[in-house]
């Protein structure tokens, strides 16, 4: 059995997308062990059919958690028997890279996004400078690597002549829940830079119906100040971040969900949120950004309704329309209910099996 550890930079309990990842591999009869790290804030971590672990470090953010982190990172991988390493997105890279080279054993790349094209990264030249110089010198020592969608796939292949594989991040498929939807409107995941809240907040004064934020990130101080600015305290609340079950009961309950990025960051333009794919799970239509796999996607399902621009009038005047247009949301709905089968983690699942049992047999 092929023993192979997956490294992030977050918390383990609110990872959906590793807690899939990990528990099919375990499943498919691969050893599996996550790391992460420990906050402050942090829960006793969930009974999972792979091994966890979380790192605590004195630093809780900036470059001197980075460098403390993959200092400790290396240091505890450095100890530990393995047949194979992963690294999630550019900030653990290193670590894995050099622990591959030292133990002689095969490395993965799983990139979920455009790192270095982050808005809160591209837009500071220093860190931008940073990173990219070790996304230059990492990611072309990673022949096995696979990412969420085909154009940034495509930035790889353009960029270091390699081939990532696809593996989108989609919900596990379940039988359609019969709670019954409430009217408010749901924001889940980061709540980061250029994820559009100096535009919805404002578009929410004229939109009759709560709208519940859950997640945190380095937006939220911000967020906040713009909720008090445009007294929306009543209208507007934060949840911070929920356990996944807890939150797939709020998102099942949810009349309309939100999936919004600014245009200008790369890694926002050529994104597949998580998101996204909950809010089909649900039944939940959604306001969503006309950029290309969204697009892609939604000409083929009609689950959610596209905008071309982030003015809070125009994000008022779609959430309203579906407020209001008991047949166009009960047809999104129902388009939602008939795509989750397709759009499933089960079916996505057998190429990430396929990837690993192609490396290790």
């Amino acid at each position: 059995m092929s023993k192979i550890y997956f490294t992030v930079t977050n918390d383990l309990t609110y990872d959906q997308r590793m807690i899939r990842i990990c528990t099919s591999l375990s499943e498919a009869g691969f050893d599996i062990a996550l790391i992460g790290r420990k906050t402050n804030k942090s829960v006793a971590l969930n009974s999972m059919p792979f091994y966890q672990k979380r790192l605590y470090c004195f630093f809780q953010k900036g470059k001197f958690f980075y460098i403390e982190y993959n200092i400790r990172l290396f240091l505890y991988l450095f100890f530990k028997k393995m047949n194979g390493i992963c690294a999630i997105d550019l900030d653990t890279i290193l670590p894995c890279l050099w622990i591959s080279y030292l133990k002689k054993i095969p490395r993965v790349y799983d990139a979920h996004e455009l790192f270095c094209e982050m808005k809160e990264i591209a837009t500071r030249p220093k860190i931008y400078s940073f990173w990219k110089k070790i996304e230059k010198y990492s990611v072309p020592k990673f022949k096995n690597a696979y990412t969420v969608n085909k154009p940034i796939a495509d930035e790889f292949k353009k960029n270091y002549c390699i081939d990532f594989e696809i593996i989108r991040s989609i919900s596990l498929y379940r039988a359609p829940s019969a709670v019954a939807k409430e009217k408010f409107i749901l924001y889940q995941g980061a709540v980061n830079e250029g994820r559009s809240f100096e535009t919805l907040i404002p578009a929410m004064q004229q939109v009759d119906c709560p709208l519940i934020i859950c997640g945190d990130g380095n937006f939220m101080q911000q967020a906040k100040d713009l909720v008090n600015q445009y007294g929306l305290a009543n209208k507007i609340t934060f949840k911070g971040m929920l356990a996944p079950a807890d939150l797939k009961k709020l998102t099942d309950k949810s009349y309309i969900g939100i999936t919004l990025f600014e245009k200008d960051s790369k890694s926002n333009y050529f994104s597949l949120a998580n998101r996204f794919f909950d809010y089909i799970h649900s039944g939940t239509p959604q306001i969503c950004v006309n950029y290309p796999v969204y697009k892609e996607l939604n000409n083929k399902y009609d689950i959610g309704i596209l905008i071309n621009d982030l003015k809070p009038e125009t994000i008022e005047n779609v959430l309203n329309e579906l407020l209001t247009n008991e047949g166009k949301w009960k047809s999104l709905n129902d388009n939602c209910k008939k795509a989750a089968p397709e759009l499933s983690w089960q079916n996505e699942e057998k190429k990430l099996i396929a990837f690993y049992n192609s490396i290790f047999g």
